[in-house]
């Protein structure tokens, strides 16, 4: 994959490693709808060239236990501060942090009113469209979308005979 890891202004944009406090933190100042998870297989941001955290992303276990086969991942926060390119950079380092770690699959979740722009970019596809629920069947804890409409994005990596990634 291969995406530009530069702002508008040609500054680089680097992975640098954060520690769970700084990306929650960083999660309650900037997520638009959603406050920061509890736990977290890794956690990873990105920086300017000067050191200015610009972005983070938080991944663990998928929220979906038909999903949690102990190959797949879930972003399940995701971060900047509007910085153009950090979602991108984000993802790419998320997902080559994720393969480095044994994993097969990267899956993300996206409101279904968001672009997704920096998703394609940092090659996920879509894969489904989830329709908020009305009235969740049993009662049960919310995760704060149940009744918003939702797209399930993925990336899977290849191994050498199995072709390219999907």
């Amino acid at each position: 994959m291969n995406f530009k890891e530069s702002t508008e202004s040609g500054e680089r944009l680097k992975p640098i490693p954060v520690t769970l406090q700084t990306v929650r933190a960083f999660v309650a100042w900037t997520h638009r709808h959603l406050p920061p998870p509890q736990r977290a297989t890794f956690v990873i941001g990105v920086a300017t060239e000067d050191g200015t955290l610009v972005g983070v992303a938080i991944a663990g276990r998928p929220v979906a236990r038909s999903f949690d086969d102990g190959f797949t991942v879930e972003v399940t926060r995701l971060a900047t501060d509007g910085t153009a390119n950090a979602c991108s950079a984000l993802l790419e380092a998320a997902w080559r942090t994720a393969r480095a770690m044994g994993y097969r699959r990267l899956i993300t979740y996206t409101l279904a009113t968001e672009p997704s722009t920096s998703l394609r970019a940092a090659g996920l596809r879509r894969v489904a469209d989830c329709p908020g629920l009305e009235h969740p069947q049993p009662p049960r804890t919310t995760h704060g979308v149940d009744d918003v409409a939702r797209v399930l994005w993925e990336i899977i990596a290849s191994f050498p005979g199995e072709g390219g990634a999907r």
